[in-house]
């Protein structure tokens, strides 16, 4: 694996110009891993591709991850509606609805404060990205940190596809980075 690449930027569009340039220069992306230094936050873009070979299928994966600044007492996890979701809310296992109806039948949401996680997609941006996606989950993680006892709570979002596309991998940094900024208000 590759080091890791650091790219800082006072603007989204400083940033994007790098990423866009270190896109363009591959010629078959493997993978891509990048901290994203930007307006006090740190956000990790980790691409991976492995494309198998003999009887592996391979595997793909993008992540956006960034420590945050909130107390551990707010949980969120969001995922895709599959079938079993669908089984699981006809039986009367409900997820939380953001008042979006569109948004709220792509999706699943578990949280532990109702109203926070609404504020969280009341971004129309922010909802449009969700609903292209598939095969995701998004939500806070708790990690210990190396070498210490202390838990740090992550925001991060697992896209089992390995995306490459500039102008898709943008519109999924700015809503990820939309929602950080909202939590840690």
């Amino acid at each position: 694996m590759e080091d890791q690449k650091i790219i800082s930027g006072i603007t989204e569009q400083a940033i994007w110009t790098v990423i866009e340039a270190d896109l363009a220069a591959e010629e078959e992306l493997l993978n891509y891993d990048v901290l994203i230094e930007h307006n006090g936050k740190q956000i990790e873009l980790y691409i991976d591709i492995d494309l198998g070979g003999g009887f592996e299928g391979g595997s793909e994966v993008t992540q956006l991850t960034a420590p945050l600044n909130i107390t551990p007492q707010f949980k969120f996890a969001v995922h895709d509606e599959g079938f079993l979701d669908s089984l699981g809310k006809f039986f009367g296992l409900d997820s939380v609805k953001t008042g979006y109806p569109e948004f709220d039948q792509h999706v699943i949401i578990k949280t532990n404060h109702e109203s926070k996680a609404r504020d969280v997609f009341a971004d129309a941006a922010v909802r449009d990205m969700f609903l292209q996606l598939t095969d995701f989950d998004f939500g806070i993680h708790t990690h210990t940190l190396k070498d210490s006892d202390i838990e740090q709570p992550f925001l991060e979002l697992n896209i089992n596809e390995g995306i490459t596309d500039p102008a898709t991998l943008r519109q999924l940094y700015h809503a990820f980075y939309t929602i950080l900024v909202e939590l840690d208000n």
